[in-house]
């Protein structure tokens, strides 16, 4: 850990970036989009809205190329992987990123994580704070797609009783994200289409760069909110 703050311990960001990328042929997080790394323009959003923003690496060699590489004069701290922890070997899931964060940010002293992938680029702030006035007098908010389907990197999770979750799941190697959403929990879904659409039109926030072409969708976006604002 580095830069430790002592700034509102109630919420956290935290950008996941320790995905093998397979699909995409590097690491997402530090590839170069319009002369800056993807994870830049998810942190510029981030630091507008005063919480500390803390980064969690699978390796000590990648958290040091992101300490070089990315503006993080307004990270918080950089977590890595508990590789060394019994309990898990050596497993890459963002389930470990998320362990390894509630475990760090408990001792800390945080009370919730707004867990979010480094492969969207393009949250919004509205949504963000929308999600955020929704935790309050709730474990955990969870956006969810008319299909049922949810996106659990980008929600907010309980510190204490996350930890619990995912300490429990990993020792059963269930590493599925889904099985971190305790029955026990009280979790508030956030309907996508009727609720976040309404400040998040054509729901950018739930753009996922997977691949190298993805990135042209991105491009035309940036090009087009651009043209709006002049």
């Amino acid at each position: 850990m580095i830069k430790i703050s002592t700034e509102s311990k109630y919420l956290a960001f935290v950008i996941l970036v320790g995905g093998k990328s397979r699909r995409f042929g590097e690491d997402k997080g530090l590839f170069k989009f319009q002369d800056k790394p993807l994870i830049d323009y998810q942190i510029e959003t981030l630091t507008n809205l005063d919480y500390n923003i803390f980064v969690v690496a699978h390796t000590s060699q990648q958290m040091q190329d992101y300490i070089k590489r990315i503006n993080n004069e307004n990270i918080t701290g950089f977590i890595l992987d508990k590789l060394k922890d019994p309990i898990i070997g050596n497993v890459r899931s963002p389930m470990i990123g998320l362990y390894s964060a509630f475990q760090e940010l408990k001792e800390l002293s945080y009370q919730k994580i707004f867990a979010i992938s480094c492969d969207m680029p393009l949250i919004q702030p509205q949504v963000v704070s929308l999600l955020i006035k929704e935790s309050y007098n709730h474990d955990a908010v969870i956006p969810i797609w008319n299909n049922w389907y949810v996106e659990p990197l980008f929600a907010i999770y309980p510190v204490q009783k996350g930890l619990e979750i995912a300490r429990k799941n990993i020792l059963k190697e269930k590493f599925k994200l889904t099985n971190l959403m305790d029955k026990d929990w009280n979790i508030n879904y956030i309907s996508i289409e009727k609720k976040i659409q309404e400040i998040d039109k054509n729901l950018l926030s739930f753009i996922n760069i997977n691949r190298l072409n993805d990135l042209n969708k991105v491009k035309n976006i940036i090009l087009t909110e651009k043209k709006k604002k002049k």
